[in-house]
């Protein structure tokens, strides 16, 4: 653990000592538990001597444990170490105060490992199938937020900043009136390394998108979803405003997606998508075929919560089947290009509300088993005769169901995995479904 105090030595002569550390770790939801440590505490982190339940990598979405995972109280709670991530020591700049953050694991109780419940190791298991194989994924991650006013309490629903257009798509004067928040945006991206590349006006009203870098260094791109999630929700409390990856906060305009750009290069740093022939190669419609054959199978990935179905609904401005297309965004998986370095994937069906690592790890299972398979591919929504293919479940309960018994989803996450996440999520249908709704006593109270 040297390696982190040296870590933090440049750190204190970079942007003098913090006043605390906040030591972030990433739960199955993709909420960054931990603790504050004093800035002068940094020995305390480096030998180990912080510790956190082990249970805290799967609480349901709200903070509670999930007796049906096997963790928690029912073992115990024991505790697992926390170690700090090299590299992910970084200023918090909308802090008040002088703060930096660290983002950590746990070691396994019994193992002393890094521990498989961490969504991370999950990635890394899943990169290190491809590394084995000598291809090295590329990746690029587009993200969607809603800027909000603020509300007096949880419960209040959304509304738009001042003179936000219903339609604002690519509307310039949209960014210039929003330029000091999106500013900071910018500037605390840059102070933490996060590969931002353009920034636009979105389609629904004070909706905005983030294009980041592509970048080889999958576990990066990961991040870097999961902490601008985290920036601008800070950037925005400080201008005054909330801001939200929920996957449809409101039901007339578009929701919030998180698009995955993925390419494979081989050893000698070529793409293995372009085989210098017109049109999509054999290896890259291998893959769509893999994401199109498995995407069913993982649904409860791309669509985690209760709100994340309303994305999958007709006439809801994003994919919501297993199909394809070329330059087509209304395809679930398109192809942007399909000749030379650029030659890739985009996979469009996953909602902002995810968690980063596993949807990255989903994804890249699909295109491993496709590479592996060779499944039949459909024809391209662009053909005259293709078939329209049916759409996802919008069920939130048969989406889990289905995850539960997946082969597939055992294979990508391993059946312990997969079988905590399903006790999650049924944990959290449970919660969400028993409570009775506004509307239901709206519709239902004082008329029957």
């Amino acid at each position: 653990m040297s390696d982190f105090l040296t870590e933090y030595a440049v750190y204190c002569d970079t942007h003098g000592r913090p006043d605390r550390i906040e030591l972030m770790l990433c739960d199955l939801n993709a909420v960054l538990r931990g603790k504050w440590l004093p800035g002068d505490d940094e020995e305390k982190l480096a030998n180990g001597e912080v510790r956190l339940p082990h249970s805290t990598y799967a609480p349901n979405i709200l903070g509670a444990e999930v007796s049906e995972t096997g963790l928690g109280i029912i073992i115990g709670d024991p505790d697992g170490r926390i170690v700090p991530i090299p590299g992910t020591l970084k200023p918090v700049p909308w802090a008040k105060g002088k703060v930096a953050q660290v983002q950590v694991e746990m070691l396994d109780p019994e193992t002393g490992e890094l521990s498989l419940l961490s969504p991370r190791q999950q990635l890394a298991r899943m990169v290190e199938k491809f590394h084995t194989k000598g291809w090295h994924p590329v990746l690029a991650t587009e993200l969607e937020y809603y800027l909000i006013q603020p509300r007096a309490n949880d419960e209040e629903p959304p509304i738009a900043p001042d003179r936000s257009p219903n339609a604002q798509n690519y509307d310039l004067e949209v960014l210039e009136r929003m330029q000091d928040v999106l500013d900071d945006i910018v500037a605390a991206s840059a102070i933490q390394g996060l590969a931002t590349d353009t920034l636009i006006a979105e389609y629904g009203p004070g909706q905005f998108e983030v294009n980041f870098h592509h970048t080889d260094d999958v576990m990066l791109a990961a991040d870097t979803a999961l902490l601008f999630k985290r920036l601008v929700r800070g950037v925005a409390r400080k201008h005054g405003y909330e801001a939200t990856f929920m996957a449809k906060p409101y039901a007339d305009h578009p929701g919030n997606g998180m698009h995955l750009h993925a390419s494979v290069v081989d050893s000698d740093g070529k793409n293995i998508f372009d085989d210098g022939k017109d049109g999509a190669s054999d290896v890259l419609r291998a893959a769509v075929g893999g994401t199109l054959e498995t995407m069913r199978d993982l649904v409860a990935v791309f669509a985690p919560h209760m709100n994340s179905y309303r994305r999958y609904r007709p006439m809801s401005f994003a994919p919501s089947a297993p199909d394809w297309g070329y330059d087509n965004r209304a395809a679930g998986v398109r192809l942007p290009e399909v000749n030379g370095p650029a030659a890739r994937l985009e996979h469009r069906i996953a909602g902002a509300d995810v968690n980063p690592y596993l949807v990255i790890s989903a994804i890249l299972g699909g295109m491993l088993y496709g590479l592996e398979t060779k499944p039949e591919l459909p024809l391209p929504l662009d053909d005259p005769k293709a078939e329209p293919a049916q759409r996802l479940t919008s069920d939130w309960g048969r989406a889990v169901d289905r995850f539960a018994a997946s082969e597939i989803a055992a294979e990508i996450f391993g059946e312990k995995y997969r079988d905590i996440y399903t006790a999650v999520r049924l944990d959290e249908i449970t919660q969400l479904t028993n409570e009775v709704s506004q509307i239901e006593y709206r519709t239902y109270l004082g008329r029957l």
